[in-house]
């Protein structure tokens, strides 16, 4: 069915930390080993403070919550040293690469626009294969006057573009770019890099899970072609271990069974998994094949930090 176009956009601009690359997860690694020297632990509190802030923003949070004995330009010296010695580990998030790839073959303007510095984007991008071409702009956060969530970034990539803001379609995954987006008069999509959290993203015009979702054609852009009948083939993904709990809480509220299966030796590959609803097929030793819809996210019913996963058979 042909999606309702929303508004003819130009060009795309987008984030880079959390929405295009998974920087968050390998930061979190470096703080941990970071804080561990003043006998502080980073148990993740304060992710949701500094999500999409600049570099010294993001110290002076920390700095000031867990009481460090440092200045927080010694704190980013060190960090983001430490940090530097990572960014070959950095993944790119799911769908990142497709919408790189297509965007560039259809020969639509691109930038990156970051609270990051620029020689820091630079030196993320650097390790992705065919992104430095793909981007015709770089814009960092000290090369403006002032970051997000001022609309200053964006405004000057659209400027670099030559593009109208009215025409730029903003792609970011935290709340404050969100705000600097629709302040610069743009069009944003929201793809939160926080689980449960989308309530907070109400001034985006629209709120996806991942970038696989994203339909380009309802923005005027080249649709992908790789849909069939409003599904999303995905690449072959297989996940062992035995069924932790069946017959819970989600059983009851959808009248069928459910079972949570177990995720142990998998975390780090389900942490990096777009959620979901998956259909396919599960091979159970005793009992042959099946037929199966599989759901990965975070559970609703409960506070939990971590992906689930939940199978009806």
């Amino acid at each position: 069915m042909a999606q309702p176009l929303k508004k003819l956009m130009s060009c795309v601009i987008l984030d880079l930390d959390g929405t295009l690359l998974n920087t968050d997860g390998m930061f979190s690694e470096v703080l941990k080993t970071f804080l561990v020297k003043y006998g502080k632990e980073w148990d993740g509190r304060e992710k949701h403070k500094i999500v999409g802030k600049t570099p010294l923003e993001e110290a002076a949070i920390i700095v000031e919550d867990y009481g460090l004995p440092c200045a927080k330009h010694e704190f980013v010296n060190e960090v983001y040293s430490m940090f530097s010695d990572h960014l070959c580990k950095v993944k790119a998030l799911p769908g990142a690469n497709r919408l790189i790839k297509h965007l560039s073959c259809h020969g639509v303007p691109m930038a990156l626009a970051s609270n990051s510095h620029r020689a820091t984007i630079e030196s993320k991008i650097s390790y992705q294969h065919g992104w430095n071409e793909s981007f015709s702009v770089i814009v960092g956060s000290d090369e403006v006057r002032t970051g997000k969530p001022s609309p200053d970034i964006f405004l000057e990539a659209a400027k670099r573009l030559n593009m109208e803001p009215s025409s730029s379609l903003v792609i970011e995954d935290s709340v404050i770019g969100v705000v600097a987006g629709k302040a610069a008069g743009m069009e944003v999509v929201a793809v939160p890099s926080l689980p449960k959290q989308t309530h907070r993203y109400t001034a985006a015009d629209e709120v996806i899970n991942s970038l696989l979702d994203l339909r380009p054609e309802k923005w005027g852009l080249p649709p992908f072609q790789d849909w069939i009948e409003g599904t999303l083939p995905s690449e072959p993904w297989y996940i062992g271990g035995p069924v932790v709990k069946g017959l819970g809480r989600g059983s009851k509220v959808l009248g069928i069974p459910t079972a949570n299966l177990s995720t142990e030796g998998y975390s780090d590959v389900l942490s990096e998994h777009p959620s979901g609803v998956y259909f396919g097929w599960a091979g159970l030793s005793t009992r042959g094949v099946y037929k199966m819809v599989m759901s990965i996210g975070w559970n609703p019913y409960f506070d939990n930090a971590e992906k689930t996963i939940v199978s009806l058979t």
